[in-house]
């Protein structure tokens, strides 16, 4: 390989991390034809393809992954020189950016970030979006860690690193009021419940449960969102399966109430990252923690 024009390796950091060639040609004052051929000519410099072209989008290669990751290091370091020639002290800042799945507990998210929040020099993007969408990010670079209670599936071309965090015992929830006096299934005869969907673990695992009692819950709803689920246990008067963590602040505050923990039932809480040259100390720091919430 030739000399590295770091030139041409900024353009392709800018492209790789906006996701947008016409953008990134705007913010540069360059035209579409002339960042696309610097790119070309780092490519070539290199002997491999960076991009995966298909009409109007680009995708990283493989390799175009790993030169992102020795790009971000370099420019965010070259940031930090910057800083101490400007300023004549180096930047403390750090930025982690966080992907968590929309549908999984705020709470556990939050209890998870909470270490990081009393820290003047931690900048944090926190996105939420389903896991597809938030693995293509990780994938690109453009996050940091993925927060999610489902776990990337096996992929070669994309060798996930996914690390269990904690996991929670899932429970029958309901309002104060309504707990039976009579044990599972007995006392629950009647009784409406609000259930996670069915491709879901917690509901194929309480399906197994119920029928292993021979009881037929009456579902009054299915719901997928964690935030949604929540809502509709603390406002419907229907039991719900969930891990309490979910409703934690309204079990503190007696609207809601733990009945029993179901056997062998729980959820897990992933971080899933992928292999980089480059990760935020802090997050290093909050991964090792190996919190179990």
């Amino acid at each position: 390989m030739n000399r590295l024009n770091y030139h041409h390796l900024y353009y392709f950091w800018r492209v790789a991390t906006v996701g947008k060639l016409t953008r990134v040609a705007e913010e540069l004052h360059l035209s579409q034809s002339a960042l696309s051929a610097q790119i070309r000519q780092l490519e070539e410099s290199m002997g491999q393809p960076l991009f995966e072209r298909t009409g109007r989008t680009l995708t990283l290669t493989e390799w175009g992954q790993r030169v992102l990751g020795y790009a971000e290091e370099i420019f965010s370091r070259g940031e930090e020189l910057s800083s101490l020639v400007r300023h004549g002290v180096e930047p403390t800042r750090q930025m982690v950016r966080v992907g968590v799945l929309s549908t999984m507990s705020r709470n556990f998210a939050d209890a998870f970030l909470a270490p990081l929040l009393p820290d003047p020099n931690i900048q944090l993007s926190v996105q939420s979006r389903g896991l597809s969408e938030l693995l293509d990010a990780l994938a690109s670079h453009t996050l940091d860690v993925v927060l999610s209670n489902v776990n990337a599936a096996i992929n070669p071309n994309r060798p996930w690193q996914s690390q269990l965090l904690a996991q929670q015992q899932v429970s029958v929830i309901g309002p104060p009021a309504l707990k039976p006096r009579s044990r599972f299934p007995k006392g629950y005869a009647g009784m409406r419940w609000l259930l996670p969907g069915a491709p879901s673990e917690i509901r194929a695992a309480f399906d197994a449960f119920c029928s292993s009692v021979q009881f037929e819950p009456d579902i009054l709803a299915e719901v997928d969102d964690m935030a949604m689920l929540r809502l509709l246990t603390r406002d419907s008067g229907a039991l719900a399966i969930l891990p309490p963590v979910v409703v934690r602040d309204e079990i503190r505050r007696g609207e809601l109430k733990e009945y029993l923990a179901l056997p062998n039932v729980s959820e897990n809480f992933y971080a899933i990252t992928v292999k980089r040259s480059y990760q935020p100390a802090a997050l290093r720091a909050l991964l090792a923690r190996q919190q179990v919430l």
